[in-house]
């Protein structure tokens, strides 16, 4: 019989703060077990294994990306909107390092794995951003990698300690903004 006040959702958000604790590569069955307190094999009536709990987390973590986007964008348009969702995805990505790094390491089993639709979910918002630049439709979906692209970069490099540089990081980060902003406006 399961642990009472141990399920399925509660596993995989313990496993979540884990990895942001001690890091995506650093989780194990054994680690999670004790921290939420039960013997490793108790783990497996809730996740059927590592991939399980791993692909959990990563779906997890797109969905409250996209939801910080989602939040962060509303009632915004053009610059103001594309910096408010780059500043969510980069304060999720450092607020949450464990988490964020699953996000780039599994693939979808099928169009209905949640994972695929927690991907789908978690772009929406950046997509709702490119809707004020007046893509082009046959260019939104290079748009939209672009985008996601060049915020992803900058928030995986600082959550790694990347920039080294004496330069100020958030300064960078704005001018990678109006950067990503020109060209999205050159586009119309």
């Amino acid at each position: 019989m399961p642990r009472a006040g141990l399920d399925r959702s509660s596993v995989i958000a313990a496993g979540a703060d884990l990895a942001d604790e001690i890091g995506f590569v650093a989780l194990s069955m054994g680690a999670l077990a004790q921290r939420v307190g039960v013997r490793t094999p108790s783990l497996y009536k809730h996740v059927e294994n590592q991939a399980d709990l791993n692909r959990a987390i990563a779906t997890l973590a797109l969905t409250e990306a996209g939801a910080a986007m989602g939040a962060a964008i509303q009632g915004l348009a053009g610059r103001d909107a594309l910096a408010a969702a780059a500043h969510a995805l980069r304060s999720f990505a450092l607020e949450h390092p464990g988490r964020y790094a699953a996000t780039v390491s599994f693939e979808p089993l099928s169009p209905d794995d949640p994972l695929a639709l927690a991907a789908a979910e978690g772009l929406r918002p950046l997509r709702a951003v490119l809707q004020g630049y007046d893509v082009a439709p046959e260019q939104s979906t290079h748009a939209l990698r672009a985008v996601r692209s060049m915020f992803h970069g900058f928030a995986s490099i600082q959550s790694t300690g990347g920039f080294r540089w004496a330069d100020d990081i958030d300064d960078s980060f704005e001018w990678l903004i109006d950067l990503v902003d020109r060209g999205l406006r050159s586009q119309n």
